[in-house]
């Protein structure tokens, strides 16, 4: 396949894990976009985000995502990359995309396990706020999330299912 592959999804989601698996499968360079943009300013994303605020780290993830076009890449995106701008629609055109999908009471269980400190969005949440919190998001983000090429239920997933979709799609 000539172009980039770009994983989409709640954060928690396993958009790296999955990443660097596929990239490595798929003999692929893998890039994370979040860890891209902290190289790029120099700081964490809490860090930025509490410095500059979200439309400015909106403006700079669409920037920089737009700037990873490759083809021989698979690109973790952020939860949130799809849904600001023209970014699903960019993605779309100019890739493959794979929504990861989790369920909410799923990505409590694993964002509850992450250290919540380091994701803006999550300070401060824990318990049934939490799960409240990633059922209203996730929700507000599915109509972007299901533009997505290919969706992955992650309860059946392997690498064989998700290289079978991939090839499935591109035939």
């Amino acid at each position: 396949m000539d172009k980039p592959i770009f994983l989409i999804g709640f954060m928690g989601s396993g958009k790296t894990t999955w990443g660097k698996k596929l990239a490595n499968r798929l003999n692929k360079k893998f890039v994370d976009l979040d860890h891209v943009l902290v190289e790029k300013v120099g700081m964490s994303i809490p860090t930025y985000f509490q410095i500059y605020g979200e439309q400015k780290f909106r403006e700079l993830e669409s920037q920089t995502l737009k700037e990873q076009i490759a083809p021989d890449t698979v690109i973790s995106t952020g939860g949130g990359s799809p849904c600001y701008y023209d970014n699903m629609a960019w993605i779309n055109e100019n890739g493959l995309s794979l929504y990861l999908y989790l369920s909410p009471k799923a990505l409590h269980g694993r964002l509850s396990q992450s250290n919540i400190e380091s994701r803006p969005a999550l300070k401060g949440l824990q318990g049934e706020d939490l799960l409240a919190f990633i059922d209203e998001k996730l929700t507000e983000r599915a109509p972007f999330y299901t533009q997505a090429h290919i969706q992955i239920d992650q309860i059946n997933a392997s690498l064989d299912t998700i290289c079978q979709q991939i090839e499935n799609y591109v035939k």
